[in-house]
Formats: structure tokens, C-alpha cells, sequence
């Protein structure tokens, strides 16, 4: 059978490796004193509260599950502009949102609606691996520019300018970020925009962490500097509802029918069940929860990253936003394959090409710790063989216990 040449040039989301690594090694140790601790998954350890379920119980019961239109219903387009006026302070009428089937069908959208073949757009290294698949399921390309600590592993309005070519159709941007949990200096992403604009560009931005932000410096929508920024969102991570599949867009208003029109042969609708637990989150009871969720995530990320630190596992750029840690492993891996002069890879060959990185460590971690973790790889090319990415989106019990098994492995 012929495969696309469009699906030929999709990389492999190597994160899946790590996944099905950890699940052999799981069922191992399910009946010893060490199970698997999964500090590998971007997924909220709270699930939607209660007033969410029972909508949900409720549309069933009642039979509200037919489509509804394209861009989301009426209701629920309502509820998330009231959200952005509550909580940011702006202006964001119903009429330019969309609700999409998850913020992965919203970048899709928006990456069909406005990308040619051979457009390129600009992206920091690390992000999210998934953004630049999106990207190039349009036939365009993303270009990944190298953005380290000195950057907040953000990209900056300079490097913009300079990376700027013939066939840049914009930028897509993620703040706060996944892998990093960093998120763009508010005078920085101006400056970003101000280039893109000028140069008749696109800003795109995944705020889907946005409201998990921990900082007064940060956590302020990129759409309150102009109306004509794209912003894609998520009912999945601050409002806990990974598997509902159900996320939003906000867009300038001449771009809604274009987007509609692809919707409505891509997708027909979100799921309406969805959409209706979805207008429960807006409910003063459920705003309630979700910011009590928001500083518990707080309260780990400041008791995890110091224990990092201390046992070896830097972390150069303390996160702001969403709920993961970017830490450094150079050291740990040196001190893990001290003497060794082959090593696992984690495919079940010896390495000896090269000295063992993030990969390497990843798989030793689960091995001999019972501990998963996401390596850089996935993440991009600049540097990411030196960082791991912890999730912080499990129990304060099992983040510590994940720290007692680091601290006996590594000290």
C-alpha cells in the first residue's frame, strides 16, 4: 500500500515508547513495594468536579445529544467570553470563539485555514512536539529556533526578526509552555507581535496553561494586545477534562467562516455531551474548585523543583504556569553511568556511539526506580538530550516518593 508523502514526514512521537516501556515495567512490579510512579503524563491527577459530571448525566439523561452547530453552541460561546471578562478583564465576544474538538482539533483548523505548502513558521526549541506535526499536516514546515534558559526556552522578538525569511507565514507560540512551564515576558511577546504584524505575519499562541499560571508577572492572555492574535485553548488542564475532548479558538472575526467551513466537513461539531458539562465549569462552585486545584499545583511545583535541585536535577528556569518541570540531567547521568562503557538505549540494544542523554536516563530511571519521566527528545533538537521533563500533575504522595527514589538512585 502507498503511504502520503504527507504521513511519511510526520516524526514519531517517541514520548509512546516511553509509554509502552513503562507499562511492561508496570505490570512487573505491580505486586512489589515499588509500583510505577508516572510523572511522564501531561494529564491532571483531578478529574472534572462534580457539578461538571452531572451535566453531563443530565444532557444524557435528557437527551441532549444530537450536533450542534459547527462553532460550538451559542451557550457555551457565551460562557467562555464571560470567562475571559471575569478573569482577564477583556473583551472577547462570543461571536469570535469557536469551540473545536480539543485545542489538537483547533490547531488543526487553524493550520488548514491559513498555511500554503511551504510556509513556514517559526517555533521555539524545545515545545510541544505535537504543535509542529500540525503544521506540517498543512505542508508547511515548522522551523525550530534554539531557545535556552537566558530565553525562558521562549523565543524573543530579536530572534524573530532574524529568522524571518521569504516563506514565514508567522508564529506559533505556547505560554506557559509545555515542556517547560515557562511562559513569554508580556513586553517580550509584544515585541514578537509587533514583528509578525509588521511583516503582514500570523501570531498563533497555545494559552491551553494559561489558567494554571502562578505568577502576577505572567498569566495574562496574549488576546489583550490585539484582536487580531489567534489564541488556542483547552477545556482539558485547568478545567480538568482531558478526555471530554473539548477546546476552543479565538480569532479575528473575518477568519470564523473559514474556519466553520472546514469544521463543519472535518469534525460536523465538538461533542455536545462536551459542551454541556462544559457550561457547568463556569458555575461560581466550579471556579471555586478549579482555584483551589490551581494552588495545589502551586504548592507542589514549589516543594518538587527545590528537591530536584538538591539531589542533582537543576532546574534551570523555575516554571511559572501549568505543572512541569524542565530539569537538566547531565549530572545525574554522569554519576548514573559512571564507569559504564555500554548502556541500554531503551530499544533494547548497547549504545557506545555516543555518551547516554535524557533517553538513556528515562529508561534507567524506570528500570531501577520504578520512576517514568519524559525525556527531551521528543521536544526538539537544540540541547534537549541534556533535559527531562517531570510532571507535577500527580499526588504531593507521589511526588515524594518519586524524590526518595531519585535521592536513593542518585546520592
Amino acid at each position: 500500500m502507498r503511504i502520503s508523502a504527507r504521513a511519511q514526514r510526520i516524526e514519531p512521537f517517541y514520548v509512546m515508547e516511553m509509554a509502552k516501556s513503562a507499562s511492561a515495567i508496570a505490570r512487573e512490579a505491580a505486586h512489589s513495594d515499588m509500583p510505577m510512579i508516572y510523572l511522564n503524563i501531561g494529564e491532571p491527577d483531578f478529574t472534572a468536579p462534580p457539578l461538571v459530571q452531572e451535566a453531563a448525566e443530565r444532557a444524557i439523561r435528557d437527551g441532549k445529544t444530537q450536533y450542534t452547530q459547527a462553532t460550538g453552541m451559542d451557550a457555551l460561546r457565551e460562557r467562555i467570553s464571560g470567562w475571559y471578562a471575569q478573569r482577564f478583564g477583556l473583551d472577547v465576544p462570543a461571536r469570535r470563539i469557536v469551540v473545536t474538538a480539543g485545542a489538537s482539533a483547533a490547531l488543526q483548523l487553524v493550520s488548514l485555514a491559513l498555511l500554503e505548502a511551504g510556509d513556514e513558521v517559526l517555533m521555539p526549541d524545545p515545545s510541544y512536539p505535537c504543535n509542529r506535526q500540525f503544521v506540517a499536516m498543512a505542508d508547511a514546515r515548522a522551523v525550530l529556533l534554539p531557545s535556552g534558559p537566558a530565553e525562558r526556552f521562549q523565543l524573543s522578538a530579536a530572534q524573530v526578526e532574524q529568522a524571518w525569511g521569504a516563506h514565514t507565514r508567522g508564529v506559533l507560540l505556547a505560554s506557559p509552555s509545555n515542556p517547560t512551564g515557562t511562559s513569554i515576558h508580556p513586553g517580550e511577546l509584544r515585541h514578537i507581535h509587533e514583528v509578525v504584524q509588521g511583516r503582514g505575519g500570523v501570531t498563533l499562541i497555545d494559552e491551553i496553561y494559561l489558567g494554571l499560571s502562578h505568577e502576577a508577572t505572567y498569566g495574562q492572555s496574549a488576546l489583550a494586545l490585539d484582536d487580531q492574535i489567534i489564541s488556542i485553548n483547552s477545556f482539558s488542564k485547568y478545567f480538568n477534562m482531558t478526555g471530554w475532548r473539548l477546546g476552543w479558538l479565538v480569532l479575528p472575526e473575518a477568519l470564523v467562516p473559514v474556519v466553520e467551513q472546514i469544521a463543519q466537513h472535518l469534525f460536523i461539531c465538538p461533542s455536545t455531551v462536551s459542551q454541556h458539562a462544559a457550561l457547568a465549569c463556569f458555575e461560581a462552585e466550579s471556579l471555586a474548585e478549579y482555584e483551589r486545584r490551581r494552588a495545589e499545583f502551586k504548592a507542589r511545583r514549589d516543594w518538587f523543583v527545590p528537591q530536584l535541585e538538591r539531589i542533582g536535577l537543576p532546574v534551570p528556569v523555575m516554571p511559572d504556569g501549568a505543572f512541569y518541570a524542565w530539569a537538566d540531567c547531565t549530572a545525574a547521568c554522569n554519576k548514573l553511568f559512571a564507569g559504564r562503557s555500554e548502556y541500554n538505549s531503551g530499544m533494547g540494544q548497547a549504545n557506545r556511539d555516543q555518551p547516554p542523554g535524557s533517553w538513556e536516563f528515562a529508561f534507567e530511571l524506570m528500570k531501577r526506580a520504578h520512576l517514568a519521566v519524559t525525556p527531551g527528545r521528543d521536544f526538539g533538537h537544540a540541547d534537549t538530550s541534556r533535559y527531562v521533563r517531570f510532571s507535577t500533575a500527580n499526588s504531593m504522595v507521589q511526588l515524594k516518593a518519586a524524590v526518595a527514589r531519585l535521592e536513593a538512585l542518585l546520592t
